[in-house]
């Protein structure tokens, strides 16, 4: 990182270059911005006991570059703050999530990929408001990240003042709930830094109390093995058979403990068209998903998220909640056949990971 050619010392001339940062964000479509210090010890030390009881799962990436994730400044050298940001991705014109999880022959996919990859979309809005930065102040170092190296995006927007951290280990806003994505730039720009803001969890409990494989283990705890959103895409093995039955419908990541925050009544609904659902996926028939050839899967799935797991995590996703399907008693005889012969028809596929789950499958219909 380059050092700023041009000297910020003065602590109004600062205060005025971060209010037009935070306006050229806003002009960018960012809901909120924030800037933090570096210091994350308290954070470490969690993350470290965090790894040490294993709860990282396949996760190695999460150990892999030592403390360069809880300590910006070796990740990025002369790095002096973390301007955070926020954008809204809750789309609209879905149907409702719980009418979706309510119905075996659906499959639910977590509502942030049902559009373009934000990944993408979030870093060139990010290199923008950079290069409007330095049309201010000149040449100056920097760097954007967007969930794309070792960041430790959640307490950093905690400290911006985005949010606090909820006990479903979110970021949570009193003016826009949890449905957002984080972004950072990496500075050694000086700015002001934003005050945190206080926890509103209070005693509510209700993240912990409907995730549906119990990995919410303590407030403020999250064991990423039992989690179906790291099941259902970090996890690359066969899914354990014990928490197979809680998965439901949920093919793609889950939402339960955001869907049942009280705070998420404030979510905003967000302006950007490329979030917006993409081939009916906010309530696909599920055998018809199943049925994708990797072809069609890579076509389908073209500029999303979803694309990351490939085909056979894809199918095997399917399987376990064409199995639910079957084991659940509001599911129609005709959609019970269905699924069936959707089965029946992977039994012999390449991959041992998906003849596993297909077979898996097919003994929840004969139970």
């Amino acid at each position: 990182m380059n050092m700023v050619t041009q000297s910020t010392s003065d602590q109004p001339g600062l205060q005025q270059l971060k209010q037009r940062v935070r306006e050229q964000a806003n002009e960018l479509g960012f809901q909120h911005l924030g800037v933090s210090d570096t210091d994350l010890h308290e954070d470490e030390k969690r993350l470290e006991r965090w790894l040490a009881a294993n709860r990282h799962g396949d996760m190695h990436y999460m150990a892999r570059h030592g403390r360069q994730r809880s300590r910006p400044a070796e990740l990025v050298p002369g790095t002096l703050r973390v301007i955070s940001v926020r954008m809204d991705y809750s789309p609209p014109h879905t149907r409702d999530a719980w009418e979706v999880l309510d119905q075996p022959a659906l499959a639910y996919i977590s509502r942030y990929a049902l559009g373009r990859d934000y990944h993408k979309l979030m870093r060139k809005r990010l290199q923008k408001l950079a290069a409007g930065i330095a049309q201010t102040v000149g040449e100056f170092g920097y760097r954007v990240f967007v969930d794309s190296a070792p960041v430790l995006e959640k307490p950093l927007a905690a400290k911006a003042g985005l949010g606090w951290m909820g006990k479903h280990t979110n970021i949570l806003s009193r003016e826009a709930g949890s449905w957002f994505f984080l972004g950072e730039i990496y500075t050694d720009l000086p700015l002001p830094v934003d005050q945190p803001v206080s926890n509103h969890c209070g005693s509510c409990t209700a993240c912990i109390d409907i995730c549906p494989t119990r990995a919410i283990t303590a407030p403020y705890h999250l064991d990423a093995r039992r989690c179906i959103s790291y099941l259902t895409i970090e996890h690359h093995g066969s899914i354990p058979k014990a928490l197979r039955p809680d998965m439901g419908n949920r093919i793609y990541g889950c939402d339960d403990c955001q869907l049942v925050c009280p705070w998420n009544r404030y979510a905003q609904i967000t302006g950007e068209n490329d979030f917006a659902p993409r081939h009916g996926l906010d309530a696909p028939d599920m055998v018809e998903l199943f049925q994708w050839s990797e072809e069609q899967f890579l076509q389908k799935t073209e500029g999303s998220a979803i694309r990351r797991i490939g085909h056979i995590r894809w199918l095997r996703n399917i399987a376990v909640a064409l199995g639910n399907a079957l084991a659940d008693s509001k599911l129609e005889a005709a959609n019970r056949e269905h699924i069936l012969d959707a089965l029946r028809e992977r039994l012999t596929h390449d991959s041992p990971l998906v003849r596993e789950h297909v077979q898996w499958a097919l003994e929840q219909g004969n139970r």
